[in-house]
């Protein structure tokens, strides 16, 4: 699935923010991935659900955009963005299984009454000493 993502992602280099010294106002290491979500090949049901998440990196137009710039290589950038964009599609993949509804045992009924009943029993065992 993610050889599929791949021609569809749009990737540009930028320049990286935060310590590097000199290397940092002169190499564009960091990476900006790109991918149009209603342009995709994902099945409908999942670009559906991409675009109902609530992700700051989704914008209103439906592109998804992940910067990546931990590393000081630029390959190591791009495998970083692109494996975060499958963590985000495998989010939107996963459903839940539907939930059955249950109902108490008997014998379960039976131990929770007889649990109040025995509280109750002590609560009103208490009560004012006659002198």
């Amino acid at each position: 699935m993610l050889s599929k993502i791949i021609r569809e992602v749009e990737f540009s280099a930028v320049r990286s923010q935060g310590p590097g010294g000199q290397n940092v106002n002169k190499v564009s290491s960091a990476v900006h991935l790109r991918f149009d979500i209603q342009r995709s090949s994902l099945p409908q049901a999942v670009k559906e659900r991409l675009l109902q998440l609530q992700d700051q990196r989704i914008t209103k137009d439906g592109v998804v955009v992940i910067k990546a710039q931990s590393s000081r290589s630029r390959d190591q950038n791009k495998a970083e963005a692109l494996q975060r964009l499958e963590a985000l599609i495998a989010e939107a993949t996963f459903t839940h299984p539907p939930r059955r509804p249950t109902k108490p045992t008997f014998a379960s009924k039976q131990r929770r009454l007889e649990g109040k009943s025995l509280r109750s029993s002590i609560k009103s065992s208490r009560g004012k000493v006659m002198s």
